[in-house]
């Protein structure tokens, strides 16, 4: 690729990166923006896909087209393709034609049946828990020449660098969203507490004791039987925190 589209694509990542606070929106501009930059680079039309996982999130799956998304899905599913054997060495992997390969026999099926013959997955350098991987995929076979594929992880380069900071944005909002919500977990219990004060003339150590031994007997997470109970009462804390 120029020096120009270059210098494009990587203002436009750093833009989106910045004022982007969806992360699967990010994604589907990243995607978009990797399609461009390699049917350039092919000469052809190349659709782009990339799988997010991160810790003790569902994986996130952003693409340039339903198609190129769907495919990456599948991969997910079947556990075998490009994409999974980049995700799973760190390496990139190429699929030069699916009509002939004989790896991955469900995989290139299924690309065979969306009318696509060659695919390269390249997996981005991210923060600890995180990994990605972005999946081109091409109707020619061969589409994916060396000079493709070092754009593709010229591209993969920055993209990995914005997608970093979209996730630190992201885990952000999520760290606040969490604390909001322990917060008001913490109201409703405490809240709870009260009644059980009121009603049993105890202490709140007492109160909490109580509250908390019949969540084990109940097997029931102790919120959710808090709620419950301020449910029942009516109590305008509960109502003010759950508005």
């Amino acid at each position: 690729m120029a020096g120009e589209d270059w210098s494009q694509a990587v203002d436009q990542l750093a833009d989106s990166a910045g004022a982007s606070e969806d992360l699967e929106a990010f994604l589907d501009g990243m995607a978009g923006l990797g399609a461009t930059v390699t049917s350039r680079s092919t000469g052809t039309r190349v659709e782009c896909a990339v799988t997010l996982g991160r810790r003790k999130r569902p994986t996130t799956i952003g693409g340039s087209s339903d198609q190129a998304m769907l495919l990456a899905g599948i991969d997910q599913e079947l556990e075998q393709g490009p994409g999974i054997d980049a995700w799973e060495s760190g390496r990139s992997i190429l699929l030069d034609d699916a009509g002939a390969s004989p790896q991955w026999g469900d995989h290139c099926g299924a690309m065979n049946a969306a009318g696509l013959r060659s695919a390269l997955a390249v997996p981005l350098e991210l923060d600890q828990d995180c990994k990605a991987v972005l999946n081109f995929f091409a109707s020619a076979p061969g589409a994916f020449t060396r000079q493709a594929v070092a754009d593709a992880l010229a591209f993969a380069a920055v993209a990995g660098k914005a997608l970093r900071v979209s996730i630190r944005i992201t885990a952000l909002g999520e760290s606040v969203g969490d604390l909001e919500a322990a917060l008001r977990s913490r109201s409703m219990i405490d809240t709870a507490c009260g009644v059980i004060i009121f009603q049993n003339r105890c202490t709140h150590d007492e109160a909490f004791a109580i509250l908390r031994k019949a969540s084990n007997d109940r097997n029931q997470k102790l919120r959710d039987l808090a709620r419950n109970l301020l449910d029942g009462m009516g109590t305008k804390d509960h109502r003010q925190a759950r508005n």
